[in-house]
Parts: structure tokens; sequence; C-alpha cells
């Protein structure tokens, strides 16, 4: 993969070139209620919360089985036709950190993110939209209020010139955008130079980030830089059989 950089006047092109795995070992939904470019009508918290239920729940080889008594336990397909029944949250530590990479083929870490925009309540007050989404993803992150009001107030509103591409792709989104002027301000399109500047800005302020701005609504009693460690430990595990 290749994403363009920028470059100077008469200067050569500036690409960075990204390395993608064959097969993905984490997934990471952001989901929000709005209303979609080219629409007239946004789809409802509950559509929204269905579409990341059945993913959550159908891309990953281990299943999430829930016992007459209610705990939760891990399913995962054998070779042979059986299966292997764990606690969840110890069958999933156990595929993280103790089992063979070749024991990972089909195994997908799910992780949604959502916030206060959707109308999902908060993270102390969820709805019943939310509690589905808690007991589907692996790991489900709530982004809090407080966490946007600074994002907004730290590059959109700023007046340091580092952010100023973020604050006049943002105007030419969604303030003085012109009929068939592209939306360059999504997390599917962004303008390179405000990439560059939100990349460097989360860079400088993840430890705040990951302490201060998400809640884990599951799994219980987690924190976010636990969720790091899994994804570079599944990284590193599957490169080291890619080599």
């Amino acid at each position: 993969m290749a994403n363009f950089i920028g470059s100077e006047p008469r200067g050569p092109l500036q690409i960075e070139l990204g390395l993608l795995k064959p097969t993905p070992y984490a997934i990471v939904e952001c989901k929000r209620v709005s209303k979609e470019e080219g629409q007239k009508k946004g789809p409802t918290t509950i559509e929204k919360a269905k579409q990341g239920a059945y993913v959550a729940n159908h891309v990953s080889r281990l299943q999430k089985v829930r016992a007459m008594d209610g705990r939760l336990y891990g399913a995962l397909p054998r070779s042979n036709g059986s299966f292997e029944f764990r606690p969840f949250e110890e069958e999933l530590s156990r595929l993280v950190y103790a089992a063979p990479p070749e024991e990972l083929d089909g195994f997908v870490l799910t992780v949604g993110v959502v916030s206060n925009h959707g109308n999902w309540f908060t993270s102390d007050n969820p709805n019943k939209e939310l509690r589905v989404l808690k007991q589907s993803y692996d790991w489900l992150l709530f982004l809090n209020d407080p966490a946007i009001v600074t994002f907004v107030r730290d590059t959109i509103l700023s007046e340091n010139s580092v952010f100023k591409s973020v604050a006049e792709a943002f105007q030419r989104s969604y303030t003085n955008r012109k009929k068939g002027d592209k939306n360059c301000f999504t997390k599917v399109l962004i303008d390179h130079e405000a990439d560059a500047a939100l990349e460097g800005y989360f860079s400088r302020n993840i430890s705040t980030i990951e302490t201060e701005w998400f809640s884990v609504l599951s799994p219980t009693d987690r924190e976010l830089p636990e969720l790091n460690r899994e994804l570079h430990f599944l990284g590193q595990k599957l490169s080291r059989t890619q080599q």
C-alpha cells in the first residue's frame, strides 16, 4: 500500500509504503449514527447496532457461546470437526499470548469504537443497542465527550499554524463546500497535509489518549494499553510466520 505524503516544488514525490498482511488478525470498526454523504436519511441506532453485532459475531473463528447459567464461553472449531470450549476471556488470552501461530488461522480480534453521537447514551448509562455491541465485540471502546471537545479545540479550532491544514480541510468539507467538491475530511478520504498533522498530534498525545479519552466497556476491568499489547503481540507473532 502506498500513501502520498507530499512533494516539494520541482522536487521528488514523497511516498510512504506500507506492507499489508495477507490475512487480518484484528478489525476495528467505528460505529456512528449519522447521515451518509448523498443520503437524505441516516440509519437508526438499532440498525447500526445490528450491523456491528453481525460483523463482530461472524468474522472470527472464535465464537461466543452463552451457557444456561449466563457465563460466556469461547468455542474454537478444530480441524477434526470437534470444538474446544473454555471460558471466553481465558480462551481469548490463550490465543493471543500462548497459542502457536498456526492455531490462529481464522481468528480475528474484534474492536468496536462508539461515542455519544449516535444516541448510545453514555458509557455509564448504555442503552439496549450499546449493550448488544458490548456483548458482540471482543473489545468495545467508548470515546467520551471531553475527548471530542479536546480534539476539536486542539486541532480544528487551533490557532497553531501546524493545524492550519486541518482547519482548512474541515471547512472545505463542511462549511464552504461547493457542489461537486469532494469531502476531504472523512475516515476514508482526508487531505494529505491534514492527515500528516493529525498523525503527529495523535503520536505526541498517545499517552493522554490511551488513559483519558476512552472507557473500556468490554471486556470488564481492562485498560486500553492492554488492547495495544494484544494487537502488538498478535502482529509480532504472525509476522514471524510470514517472513
